[in-house]
C-alpha cells in the first residue's frame, strides 16, 4: 500500500520568506532582501500559515510581531533551514570541484600491478579527494554498495556499464614451479592437463571456473581438477610458486615470479587473450567531479604507458 510522505509536498514553501520577515520584523525589508514584491512575501506567508494551521505574525499598520505559534515555529525552523542551506552548499561544492571520498571496488590482483602507482599519482594530483579501495572478487552492485566505480576484467563487466580501458588485452598464462614440473612433467597438449594437479578458482557466484584455452583459434574450456581451490588469483599464484600445482592467471600477475625463475610457463601457444582490465561505472547518472577527475587521470596514465 502506498504510504503518505512524512513531509507534505510544498511544506517548505514560504519558510524562507517567513524567516526573513521574522528576522527583520518587516515584510518590506524581507521583500527587498529576496528581490520580490511585498505582496509576494505576504502571499507566501499566508500560504504557510494556512498549511501550519495557525497565525504566525501579528500585523499592524506600524509593526510586525510574532505570535506565540510564530515564536515556536521560528525557534525550530531557523536552525533546520540553516542546516538545509548548509547541506545544499556542501553537496553543490562536491558537484563543482574534485573533492570528497572516491570509493572503488577492485580485485586484489590489480592493486599491486596496476592501482598502486595509479592511485599514488592521483592522490598527489588531487589532494582533496580521498580514495578508498575495497578489495573483493565479488561483482558487487555499485549503487547498492555505495561505490563510485569498479575495476574488473572486461569479460565480467555488464554491458549497461560505461567502461574505460586500463590495460591492453592480456593473456591468461598457465604456470608451474620448476620443482612441480620436474616431478610431474610438462604438459604438451590441453588434454595433458587432465593428468596434472590444476589449481582452481571459485567465482563469486560459487561456481568453479573452468580453464580457458585457444586451440588454433578455437576457444575451448576444460574442467580441470586438483588439490587446491582459491577465491582470487594472487592466492592461487602463491600456491603455484610453492609447487602445489599448475595455475592459470592473468599474464601481468605472474611477471615477477617468471622473471625470478620461481615459475615457468607451459602450453604457451594455447594461451587465450582476454579483453584486459577496465574501470567501469553506471552510464545513466551524472558523473561527479571526483570520478571525472579519476577517469581523466586513468586515460592520461594509459596514454603515457602506451
Amino acid at each position: 500500500m502506498k504510504q503518505n510522505f512524512t513531509v507534505r509536498q510544498g511544506a517548505l514553501d514560504g519558510v524562507e520568506a517567513f524567516l526573513i520577515v521574522a528576522q527583520h520584523r518587516s515584510f518590506r525589508r524581507a521583500a527587498t532582501e529576496l528581490g520580490v514584491t511585498p505582496s509576494a512575501i505576504s502571499q507566501a506567508v499566508r500560504a504557510l500559515e494556512a498549511r501550519v494551521g495557525a497565525a504566525l505574525f501579528i500585523r499592524t499598520t506600524r509593526s510586525v510581531g510574532l505570535t506565540e505559534a510564530g515564536e515556536r515555529f521560528f525557534a525550530r525552523a531557523r536552525p533546520a533551514f540553516e542546516e538545509l542551506v548548509a547541506a545544499s552548499g556542501a553537496a553543490r561544492e562536491l558537484g563543482q570541484r574534485p573533492a570528497g571520498l572516491l570509493r572503488l571496488t577492485v580485485p586484489r590482483s590489480v592493486i599491486p600491478i596496476l592501482l598502486e602507482p595509479l592511485v599514488a599519482s592521483f592522490c598527489q594530483t588531487y589532494p582533496e579527494i580521498e580514495v578508498e579501495l575495497a578489495a573483493s572478487e565479488e561483482l558487487v552492485d555499485l549503487a547498492a554498495g555505495g561505490f563510485d566505480a569498479g575495476i574488473r576484467m572486461g569479460q565480467f563487466i555488464s554491458p549497461d556499464m560505461v567502461a574505460v580501458r586500463l590495460t591492453k588485452p592480456l593473456p591468461l598464462v598457465i604456470v608451474g614451479s620448476p620443482d612441480y614440473l620436474d616431478r610431474r612433467g610438462r604438459p604438451r597438449r590441453p588434454d595433458d592437463l587432465r593428468g596434472h594437479a590444476c589449481l582452481r578458482l571459485r567465482r563469486s557466484n560459487g561456481a568453479l571456473a573452468p580453464w580457458s584455452l585457444n586451440d588454433s583459434g578455437r576457444s575451448i574450456e576444460i574442467a580441470v581438477s586438483g588439490p587446491f581451490i582459491a577465491h582470487d588469483f594472487p592466492t592461487m599464484l602463491g600456491a603455484a610458486v610453492e609447487g602445489v600445482g599448475l595455475a592459470q592467471v592473468p599474464g601481468p600477475l605472474a611477471t615477477d615470479a617468471l622473471g625470478t625463475g620461481k615459475l615457468v610457463t607451459v602450453l604457451e601457444k594455447f594461451a587465450p587473450m582476454t579483453p584486459g582490465v577496465f574501470l567501469y561505472y553506471p552510464g545513466h547518472r551524472q558523473i561527479m567531479p571526483k570520478l571525472r577527475a579519476f577517469i581523466d587521470h586513468v586515460k592520461d596514465h594509459s596514454r603515457a604507458a602506451s
